[in-house]
Parts: C-alpha cells; structure tokens; sequence
C-alpha cells in the first residue's frame, strides 16, 4: 500500500505544480510561459523521483507504468494498482487547483485547470501524443534499466529534461499530456471541449507506451 499512496502522491505533486504553472503562467500566450510550464513540468518529475522513487519507483503516470508491465518489471495488480492511484492523486490535485483558480477572478476567465486539447484535430492530438509518449517512455526505460549501472543515479534527472523537451515539442500540438492520469484530474473539472476529448490523451498516450516497449525489448541488451 505504500507505494500505491507513493504514487498517489507523486502524481499529485507533478498535476498541481506542472498544471499549476500553466495556469500561473498562462501557458500559450508567449513564448516565455511555455517554457516555464514545461520546466515546471520536468523539475515536478525529477523531484519526486529522488523523494519517491526508492519506494515505488516513481512511475506517476499510467503510460510509464504500462510500458513497465510490458517489459515485465511489475506485475498486473501492481499495475492497475498504480494506474488507479495515479489518477486518485491527479483528480485531487485538480481539485486543489480549481480551488484557487476559483479564487481570482481573473484566472478564470482567462485561463484553465492545464487541460489538454486537440488544437490542431483529434487525429493530430493521437499522433502527436503517441510519439511523444513513445520517447518519453523508452527514456524512462533506459534510464532505469537495472544494467546501466553508468548513469542509473541520474535516470531521475535524465526523465526530467527528457520531459521539458517533450513539453517544449507538445505544448503547441495539444498542451501535452503524454500522461493519461495527468490529463483526466484536469479534464473532470474543466468540462466541455477537453473532458469530450480526453479519450486523445488516453489512447495517444497508452499507444506511444506500447510502441516504446516494444522499442525496448528490440534494442535491451537483458
């Protein structure tokens, strides 16, 4: 149970600063808010993976936890188990986070809970969410792997950068979600255009999981 409320907290963390970020920052109104809101993402991920990772590995998101059960380094309670906990904790936090957009008037006219949407069509939003997951995920893969005793200290910070550049890309596309619990707190309370679209995030995402597993096994050297 401890890592499952590992999880639970951890995914919490990376939804309430990253989204949060994009809320703050008004993330797509220039160029200096999506930066910020992709290295707010990023530093999210490299900070619960030194505080959480020991306990549960620090998957924080269903796509990840997929691409791991695929490559069989947990099994299929533990994962459900984490996806279920991943998306208890992403709900909370934009839960939190609508709380205090509720708060200032301007926030919420001018900005969201960070939902994604399909800017450019929903077929574009499953590509785009499918390759980068695909990267993102067979980093995480590589990083962790148990035989790369080289740079496995580093595999929370190698994640991290990974995902500001995957936000750097995304943001444009679809906000980036490239993590279904992420985009399903969010979405709940948002409504309308992202809650009808929030199969995209999920779909785009577990594909690109898939895809880098298998990725993985092609090219793992174990």
């Amino acid at each position: 149970m401890k890592k499952y409320l590992a999880e639970m907290v951890g995914t919490f963390v990376l939804t309430f600063l990253g989204c949060g970020a994009a809320v703050a920052l008004g993330c797509g109104s220039d160029t200096a808010s999506i930066v910020g809101t992709a290295i707010a993402f990023g530093l999210a991920v490299v900070a619960m993976a030194y505080t959480i990772g020991g306990i549960s590995g620090c998957h924080i998101n269903p796509a990840i936890t997929l691409g791991c059960f695929l490559t069989g380094r947990i099994d299929a309670k533990d994962c459900g188990m984490y996806m279920l906990f991943q998306v208890i904790g992403a709900i909370i936090a934009a839960a939190v986070l609508a709380g205090i957009v509720a708060t200032d008037p301007s926030l919420v006219i001018t900005t969201s809970t960070g939902a994604n949407a399909c800017n450019y069509g929903v077929a574009n939003g499953v590509i785009v969410e499918a390759v980068l997951t695909a990267l993102f995920v067979f980093v995480v893969l590589g990083a962790t792997a148990k035989d790369n005793e080289a740079t496995g200290n580093f595999a929370g910070l190698a994640i991290g950068l990974s995902l500001i550049l995957i936000h750097l890309v995304g943001i444009h596309f679809t906000g980036t979600s490239v993590n279904p619990a992420r985009s399903i707190g969010p979405a709940l309370f948002e409504g309308g255009k992202a809650l009808s679209e929030l199969w995209v995030f999920i779909v785009g995402p577990f594909i690109g999981s898939v895809i880098a597993a298998c990725c993985w096994k092609a090219v793992a050297t174990k």
